[in-house]
């Protein structure tokens, strides 16, 4: 970086000094400049930029073959080596002072000056290559022509035998764990004689210590990387071989931004005069920002489902398998008994997203602070190399409650909202109405989750439900069309108005759950059902107030918004879902993986999967529908709480992004 230093000469010996090429130096004339003179002039070697700073409203400049500038305070002379001279290590500056007629020479000071050519550079237009001499390495901007550097949170475990993430780790075990880091070069041309006197010195500040770390390269036969900077290094104190130009570092994230940390992280280059008491006379700095971590929306290609295998799920597994293998083409994981332990609800455990540098892209995990049975199971199973793990865990004192299981966890596919746009979507919380002190997930969770910036969290109310998880009520599925997707809501009137539309064709008898060992209700019954219908105009109320905040928060008109035929039942204060909840679905690309309504059968066919089918088939997507009654519904999920989707991430580099 650019940096000013005032020199001091003497008209009684020469001055000597050291200079970093590209720093201004300002020469003081007027310290020693000798009696009863009036003006002088300088001049330099090649390899020499000299600057006259004047105020034209006061002075002017002086003309003619022979220069001479008054000895005035408006006047300010400033020199600076050129890093393409070849003279760079013997530059002379001559000032010169005369008398009143300007030709008499009073006397002369000459400054000799050492050139030393020192540079901390990054990856500043984020291309994977690091850009020597940028002038924007010490700020960080946003968008396509935005600048600035990029760390990794190096979360992942490369080395499968050790207990410990990479980032708790201060070695580097494998050489394919280096495209987790990003490069930082120090250039250092100049005498070797220069570095007797001075040092080179690397820092970070206090607060940074857990926020990155730096390891130094040290080439040759034996090559390994040092780690210099980070966990409990503040300071670094370069040692240089005789005639090194480039030292090499390896530079990584230790922590996702959150509260009190905006991702932004500084290293600090000084040269520092060792006779002078580590006097800086020559500082650069580079600025990195760490990456977020990034939710997926459904509307991106699914690359693997994951599914629970517990001892009363047969039917579940085996329909969901075929969904994943043969439909979707998919790869599929089940998690054992041995590692869910009877849990099931494998997408309340975990949220799947990924990190992006320029470098490389890695999936990591987001273990949800619920810790159920499954809880082991992201950080033993799923962490590893190239994919990363990061949770959050709450101050003890708080309860967790069931809104911090990340099936209240979801993301909108890209928006435009007044034209604000947002390329990756924005994340969606279940939460409490204001100011009612109803549930919410946890703090250290939505701190986490509005401090990756990208994604800009919206709260949705959710807590009216026995769960309290916005996939009850809302999903997003791809189209072909309009914005690309379409957002689906659970809707007690849109139920109400078909059974209505069934009686009226004269099937009221028709019944609920045929095939199970469960009370029957005809359509009739249920249209006749006061109690239920008040409590069902509650809900849908709940989510008409979800609806408007959708609309607004996401830029949604009514065109982009299918209601899909849904009713809730009151328990204990709370809705359940009635029957089987085909908002509560799974989406592989066209292939929907959708809960088995067993709703009345007219003409042979379910009339609930007829009109999710007539619903959804126009806009290219499939239904099929998988029975999870028995193994899912009685305990209060479905077929999105019983698995989860990796899948790929957006296109769009974050970066460019403009949160």
């Amino acid at each position: 970086m650019s940096e000013r230093k005032t020199i001091h000469i003497s008209t009684s010996r020469p001055t000597y000094a050291v200079c970093v090429v590209g720093t201004e130096i300002i020469i003081d004339v007027y310290r020693s400049m000798p009696p009863d003179a009036v003006c002088f002039d300088v001049r330099g070697t090649r390899g020499t930029d000299i600057t006259i700073l004047y105020n034209p409203t006061k002075l002017s400049e002086p003309r003619g073959t022979s220069i001479k500038w008054p000895l005035n305070k408006e006047v300010e002379v400033v020199v600076c080596p050129k890093a393409s001279s070849a003279n760079v290590n013997g530059i002379k500056v001559k000032v010169s002072y005369y008398g009143n007629d300007g030709n008499t020479t009073l006397g002369i000071a000459m400054l000799y000056l050492t050139s030393v050519e020192i540079s901390l550079d990054v990856d500043t237009s984020r291309n994977g290559v690091v850009n020597k001499n940028g002038n924007d390495k010490t700020s960080w901007t946003w968008g396509p022509d935005g600048h600035g550097a990029v760390l990794l949170v190096n979360c992942d475990k490369d080395n499968v035998y050790s207990k410990n993430m990479d980032n708790d780790d201060t070695r580097i075990s494998k050489d394919e764990e280096l495209k987790d880091f990003s490069q930082m070069i120090l250039t250092v041309r100049g005498p070797d004689a220069i570095f007797h006197d001075y040092k080179l010195l690397l820092h970070i500040a206090l607060s940074d210590l857990d926020k990155v770390g730096v390891f130094r390269h040290h080439g040759g036969t034996n090559s390994r990387f040092e780690h210099v900077l980070g966990t409990d290094k503040l300071y670094y104190e370069v040692e240089r071989k005789v005639g090194e130009e480039e030292i090499i570092f390896y530079v990584e994230g230790l922590t996702f931004p959150d509260v009190g940390f905006s991702g932004l992280v500084t290293i600090n280059l000084n040269l520092q005069d060792t006779a002078v008491q580590g006097l800086p006379v020559f500082t650069d700095m580079v600025v990195f920002r760490v990456a977020p971590w990034i939710m997926t929306p459904n509307t991106l290609e699914p690359v693997e489902v994951f599914v629970c295998s517990v001892p009363n799920n047969s039917t579940f597994l085996a329909e969901v398998t075929d969904l994943v293998e043969r439909k979707a083409r998919c790869k599929l994981t089940v998690c054992g008994i041995m590692d869910n332990r009877g849990d099931r609800w494998i997408q309340d455990e975990m949220e799947f997203g990924y990190t992006q540098a320029p470098q490389k892209s890695f999936p990591v995990v987001f273990d949800s602070p619920r810790d159920g049975k499954l809880k082991d199971f992201p950080f033993k199973k799923i962490l590893g190399p190239d994919f990363g793990y990061v949770t959050r865990e709450p101050v003890p004192m708080y309860d967790v409650s069931s809104l911090d299981s990340f099936g209240n966890l979801e993301v909108s596919p890209p928006v435009t909202v007044n034209g604000k746009v947002y390329p990756l979507g924005r994340i969606l919380i279940g939460s409490s109405m204001p100011r009612s002190g109803g549930r919410k997930m946890t703090k250290v969770a939505r701190d986490f989750l509005f401090a990756q910036k990208v994604q800009a969290p919206v709260e949705l109310f959710s807590d009216w439900l026995q769960v309290g998880h916005v996939d009850e009520f809302m999903t997003f599925v791809p189209s072909s069309d309009r914005k690309g997707f379409r957002l689906l809501l659970a809707s007690p009137n849109a139920c109400y108005q078909l059974f209505e539309e069934i009686k009226q064709q004269g099937y009221g008898d028709a019944a609920m759950f045929q095939g199970l060992s469960v009370p029957q209700p005809t359509i009739n019954n249920i249209l006749k059902d006061k109690f239920l219908k008040k409590e069902n105009d509650y809900f849908q109320n709940c989510i008409d107030w979800n609806r408007d905040i959708l609309k607004k928060q996401l830029g949604l008109t009514e065109q982009d918004i299918v209601d899909i035929p849904i009713l809730f039942k009151m328990e204990n204060g709370f809705a359940d879902a009635y029957f089987p909840n085909m908002v509560n679905l799974v989406v592989l690309g066209k292939d929907l993986g959708v809960a088995k309504p067993f709703g009345p059968i007219i003409n042979g066919k379910c009339c609930l999967e007829k009109a999710m089918i007539s619903l959804l088939e126009p806009l290219g997507l499939r239904c099929t529908f998988i029975d999870d009654y028995y193994s899912y519904h009685l305990n209060l999920g479905e077929v999105h709480c019983g698995t989860n989707v990796r899948r790929k991430p957006f296109p769009i580099k974050w970066w460019n992004t403009i949160p």
